[in-house]
């Protein structure tokens, strides 16, 4: 790709604060570590939302479970390019079950945000559209203008296919909107918003 066949770049909190304000009530939304639970927790906190802290790689398969044991939810990842990198062997079984209720949203700066700004591998070459299509998951797309926020949303509400969704977005770092780190809490509310008991 040449400088001049390269796409523009989004503002990400931007594009998040867009698509969860698009999403239906209903719907479960995983965050992985860093500035996907930053920028989700601006766009508005509720029950159904599921911060991770500190668990690097462990958004998508978090989601793949959720969307399997919830099958009536939309199921949402929303994290980095540098988080899914760390667990990307998830996509594997992603593309083996392929659950209709399940969106991955990679938002990518083509950097590891949260331990100094290094080149990720999307920045050095990796395609996440041809290795998501490669595991089997046929609905990937690559997004790069805000105006396909809807038609994604779009499918996410529709649950008719396992959908991976590649945001390019900038390098800006917004000021952090920090949700809670008490995971016992954080737990806590997110069961409670699918009727099931604590513990």
């Amino acid at each position: 790709m040449t400088a001049v066949d390269t796409p523009a770049r989004l503002d990400r909190r931007r594009f998040v604060a867009d698509l969860v304000s698009r999403l239906p009530e209903d719907a479960l939304v995983v965050t992985g570590l860093g500035s996907p639970s930053y920028d989700v927790f601006a766009a508005g906190d509720r029950p159904g939302n599921f911060y991770l802290w500190g668990a690097m790689g462990a958004a998508a398969p978090l989601a793949l479970g959720l969307a399997l044991a919830q099958p009536d939810h939309p199921v949402v990842a929303i994290t980095g390019d540098g988080e899914h990198l760390m667990g990307i062997g998830t996509l594997a079984t992603v593309g083996a079950q392929l659950p209709p209720n399940l969106t991955i949203v990679v938002l990518d700066n083509a950097h590891f945000g949260e331990t100094g700004m290094q080149p990720s591998h999307t920045g050095l070459g990796t395609d996440l559209i041809a290795v998501a299509q490669g595991f089997g998951i046929r609905d990937a797309e690559r997004i790069t203008d805000l105006a396909q926020v809807e038609g994604l949303a779009t499918r996410i509400t529709a649950r008719t296919a396992t959908t991976y969704a590649q945001v390019l977005i900038d390098t800006t770092e917004p000021p952090r909107a920090l949700p809670s780190r008490d995971g016992v809490a954080n737990k806590n509310t997110f069961r409670a918003s699918l009727g099931l008991g604590t513990f």
